[in-house]
């Protein structure tokens, strides 16, 4: 990755920042984490593009899925939900 590029800001949606409280401390320091990764490359090799989606990605931490959407011209990141798997992608 390039020196110069610019680090993405994250907007958390109200339904992600209230799925991120409610998880455990572990797995709130382990999505906080991955949330960071995300900022600086959120197309990173974890990163997965979602088929449904022209827009939408999954980034996977064990069973806990983080799902997004990504702004280039803004260099936004949008939260969307943030879940166990099995219910994440409802």
């Amino acid at each position: 990755m390039d020196s110069t590029q610019k680090s993405y800001t994250v907007v958390l949606e109200r339904k992600a920042e209230k799925q991120l409280k409610s998880l455990s401390k572990i797995d709130y320091l382990k999505v906080s984490a991955a949330i960071e990764k995300i900022a600086k490359n959120p197309r990173n090799h974890n990163a997965i593009k979602l088929t449904d989606s022209d827009n939408e990605y999954r980034f996977r931490i064990g069973d806990i899925r983080i799902l997004y959407t990504i702004e280039d011209r803004k260099l936004h990141v949008y939260v969307l939900k943030i879940g166990n798997r099995k219910d994440a992608y409802r």
